[in-house]
């Protein structure tokens, strides 16, 4: 009883209630405030706590002591650290994440968590990256889509100050354009490019293609698994989106015809690369890439 600060109140404890208790994990420890309250002790972790009389002989008590240690067991499973209960809901608590900062979750989100149901994210640091992301491209992020939609986001380009709807996926890949001062891909400068590829099966393939941003076409598009091995053989730069189209179509129907067995057949690269056609054998990589060093010198020239 003097581990807890309420007043002792005197009356006798009934049989039926040390029986309830006893059903439900407790002892009772005497009766406290008044005749409407119990202190009970837990008999798995033995804490005294103010329990309602009414509690007691109706439903299950809790132990809020047993529930501190199972919240900062399911904080840990989760990577996260337990700090306090939400005082306004009483589904929530606040947590100390690993990068530092404080969330806020419910108890059964961070359960699941702690079991691999769902993932965990900070919303402090993911505001950090879209905000570093749209940084990279020349943009500013400035709001959540007005009209709810959880894909887009309203970014700002810092050239020209037009405010744009995009999708976070194509902030990320640059496959978009400003609607404000943006060119579209046929006038807009372009490169051609050669790309190496180790399929599954070890056989070493390049392609050849043009677009506006290689980086992106390869990482956000071609590549279907991330672990698998490519690279950016070289990159030359053009002017305009068509003039690279129309160079590497050149280059294509040369590789036809000077190398008509080169070309890979689709079923070798299917579900690794994401595309249809302009996969050649690796043995092919010095031509390609000396046709490359010719594109780039005639259009040096011009």
């Amino acid at each position: 009883m003097d581990t807890l600060p309420h007043p002792v109140f005197p009356g006798a404890i009934l049989p039926k209630w040390v029986a309830a208790a006893e059903a439900k994990g407790f002892d009772i420890v005497g009766r406290i405030i008044d005749r409407l309250h119990l202190a009970l002790r837990c008999r798995l972790c033995g804490a005294t706590q103010k329990v309602r009389l009414f509690t007691l002989m109706s439903a299950q008590p809790l132990c809020q002591s047993c529930l501190l240690a199972e919240w900062r067991k399911d904080a840990e499973a989760a990577g996260l650290t337990f700090l306090r209960r939400d005082p306004a809901h009483r589904h929530y608590a606040f947590y100390l994440a690993p990068c530092g900062h404080e969330v806020r979750r419910q108890f059964e989100l961070v359960r699941r968590i702690g079991a691999g149901v769902t993932g965990f994210r900070c919303e402090t640091c993911h505001a950090a990256t879209e905000t570093g992301e749209a940084q990279t491209r020349g943009w500013c992020l400035t709001s959540a889509d007005p009209e709810g939609n959880p894909n887009y986001r309203v970014y700002t380009h810092s050239d020209c100050g037009h405010d744009q709807r995009i999708v976070r996926a194509n902030m990320q890949s640059g496959r978009f354009s400003c609607g404000g001062c943006g060119e579209d891909w046929p006038g807009a400068a372009s490169y051609v490019y050669a790309m190496g590829f180790t399929l599954a099966s070890g056989r070493e393939v390049v392609k050849l293609g043009f677009s506006r941003d290689p980086d992106s076409r390869l990482t956000y598009q071609l590549r279907r698994d991330s672990e698998m091995p490519c690279q950016i053989l070289r990159v030359v730069p053009m002017a305009t989106g068509h003039t690279a189209l129309c160079a590497e179509k050149a280059m294509h129907k040369w590789l036809r015809q000077a190398h008509p067995d080169a070309a890979v057949d689709p079923h070798a690269w299917r579900g690794q690369i994401r595309v249809k056609t302009e996969i050649y054998d690796g043995s092919l990589t010095p031509v390609i890439l000396g046709l490359l060093d010719d594109l780039e010198a005639s259009a040096t020239v011009a």
